[in-house]
């Protein structure tokens, strides 16, 4: 039985999308590319709240796994078997390594959710859905390219005010601004509740959040 299965009353704001069935296995994807001269910029969000989710619920420290073009780190909470997965491959072919660890631990697409930056959200919003196209996410782009498009996204606003003479690409890969910086921590414990939420009621919501106050 697939990980999620539709919820009859989906087209509500805050119903959940999908809930968890049977299988207990699901694989939680941040991405974001792999360097120390992209830590704290706006397309390495994904990785910033993978870190922070990890260190909330202890998680052994991440391990390197070549193959797969990962790292990975491995919990079981509740009855949840939780793998996070950071790709190596850097932004643009995270598909890769999304798909190898998916075929190794025989996951289907619809226990996959990736957590990533959405330049078409403004920063301070938390949108989840299942499915979809990928927003011009080139990371989103890659794994839809490799699983198919019906994994679940928490997709996180990095839109602050985008001065127009900034060319998108450059923009992503800019550090967030002073203010911004001061929120992140915020943004994932937000991001950490939805999660968790969602690994221990099964539920991934179909709502819009603030991490703001």
């Amino acid at each position: 039985m697939a990980l999620f299965q539709r919820n009859p009353h989906s087209d509500r704001q805050h119903q959940p999308l999908f809930s968890v069935g049977m299988n207990k296995t699901i694989l939680i994807v941040g991405l974001g590319n792999i360097g120390k001269e992209y830590d704290a910029t706006r397309h390495n969000i994904g990785f910033a709240c993978l870190d922070t989710f990890a260190t909330t619920h202890e998680f052994d420290p991440w391990v390197e796994k070549k193959d797969f073009k990962c790292l990975v780190a491995i919990k079981t909470l509740g009855e949840t078997r939780v793998i996070l997965c950071k790709p190596t491959t850097f932004m643009n072919n995270s598909g890769e390594a999304v798909q190898k660890i998916s075929h190794f631990y025989k996951i289907h697409s619809r226990q996959v959710v990736a957590v990533h930056d959405e330049l078409a959200i403004e920063f301070g919003q938390i949108r989840m859905r299942i499915g979809g196209s990928d927003a011009g996410n080139n990371g989103i782009k890659s794994l839809i390219s490799h699983i198919g498009p019906d994994f679940g996204r928490v997709r996180i606003g990095i839109d602050g005010d985008k001065p127009a003479q900034i060319d998108s690409a450059d923009y992503v890969l800019a550090k967030f601004s002073k203010q911004e910086q001061e929120d992140i921590p915020a943004l994932t414990r937000e991001v950490t509740s939805i999660l968790t939420e969602y690994v221990f009621s099964g539920q991934l919501p179909h709502d819009t959040r603030s991490f703001l106050v």
